[in-house]
């Protein structure tokens, strides 16, 4: 049995939204069960985080690597440098559906790039939006109020998502809603 073309699912939400854990949850429930895979992201940030599935890279080692090509997306955002590898390219001509946590601000060149890609909305309220990034503890003060602002700032897709998650809640229902919908739309990919 042969594979169409995969597909791009481009996770996006403000900081504190939850993505990393909705993605973690999602990505242990599906488990190599559809033709999925979840990208990792190249970040010029020390692992803090458990539910963050990147690879630190310095500041240096990330230049080098954006010069010779190796990033199929890259943006920066909060002072750090984010890139998804162009693994992905073959992933998706494989026929692989492809999970990537993405830039609200670089959807517009995301959508340059893969114009067939289906967004996913994350969404979450301000007062659960700050109590997440104070929890968190990866920043302070002036850096969270930051984040806050931009959450605003971005609080309209510029573009309607294909799916809208309420993280509001436990995030053990948003990751089963986000995994079922992976699952179904994975699993009609099949020729």
């Amino acid at each position: 049995m042969g594979y169409m073309q995969g597909r791009l699912y481009y996770v996006v939400g403000p900081s504190g939204a939850g993505k990393d854990t909705l993605l973690r949850l999602a990505r242990e429930s599906l488990d190599g069960s559809v033709n999925l895979v979840f990208a990792h992201r190249y970040i010029t940030r020390p692992h803090q985080d458990k539910n963050e599935n990147h690879v630190a890279l310095s500041d240096k080692e990330f230049t080098m690597r954006a010069a010779r090509g190796c990033f199929a997306m890259q943006w920066d955002s909060h002072g750090y440098s984010y890139g998804v590898g162009v693994e992905i390219q073959e992933w998706l001509a494989s026929g692989l559906c492809v999970v990537v946590s993405g830039s609200r601000e670089y959807l517009p060149e995301a959508l340059k790039r893969f114009p067939d890609l289906t967004l996913i909305w994350v969404s979450a309220p301000a007062v659960l939006l700050r109590e997440r990034l104070y929890t968190r503890g990866r920043e302070e003060g002036a850096a969270i109020q930051q984040r806050l602002a931009r959450a605003q700032t971005y609080a309209v897709p510029s573009r309607p998502p294909d799916l809208l998650l309420d993280n509001s809640g436990a995030p053990e229902a948003a990751a089963r809603e986000l995994a079922t919908y992976l699952r179904e739309q994975c699993l009609l990919r099949k020729r």
